[in-house]
């Protein structure tokens, strides 16, 4: 069995999971953003955080990195993903058509975000912003977060103005 993940945030930079090849890979008709308070990994209940989710949109697309699975350990990384990503069932779990950078069309483990969660949020990026300066959660801060992602996908090439934007906005506020 050939198994695929995509990964957009901090499965960049920490998979967890032994891969035999990353791709660059792009995700038609989703976008990525802050779109979903964190109450467990960077944020509590009382004060929450932000992490990113993958927002269903009509004409966009997400860059990030497909990641092949070890084989023979198929299993174990699903059931890995799913201790780590459903942990409070904001997340769906989808198998999605990704677009890999040579042009190869695969199926991909994704998770997306339950608009109809309690989690889903919209805010303005001034807002997300400040959250993300204060929030610590189970895993850190979510600055910690936030400048990792965004300086993974520059050491990919893949442009984010988005984050780019709110990592230096939170430099701003943290110092």
């Amino acid at each position: 069995m050939t198994m695929w993940v995509f990964g957009y945030g901090s499965l960049l930079w920490n998979p967890g999971f032994e891969y035999r090849e990353k791709v660059i890979a792009t995700l038609p008709g989703w976008h990525r953003s802050f779109c979903m308070r964190s109450i467990h990994h960077r944020g509590t209940e009382e004060k929450p955080g932000l992490v990113l989710a993958l927002d269903a949109e009509d004409g966009a697309h997400c860059q990030g990195l497909a990641l092949l699975v070890q084989e023979g350990h198929e299993a174990a990384t699903l059931e890995y993903l799913r201790e780590r990503e459903l942990i409070s069932s904001a997340y769906l779990e989808k198998m999605l058509d990704i677009t890999l950078q040579d042009g190869r069309v695969v199926e991909a483990v994704t998770y997306v975000i339950d608009p109809h969660h309690v989690q889903y949020c919209h805010l303005e990026m001034e807002e997300q912003a400040q959250i993300i300066s204060t929030a610590v959660g189970g895993r850190g801060p979510n600055t910690d977060y936030l400048h990792n992602t965004a300086s993974h996908l520059i050491e990919l090439g893949i442009q984010d103005a988005d984050l780019d934007w709110l990592s230096a906005r939170v430099r701003e506020l943290t110092m």
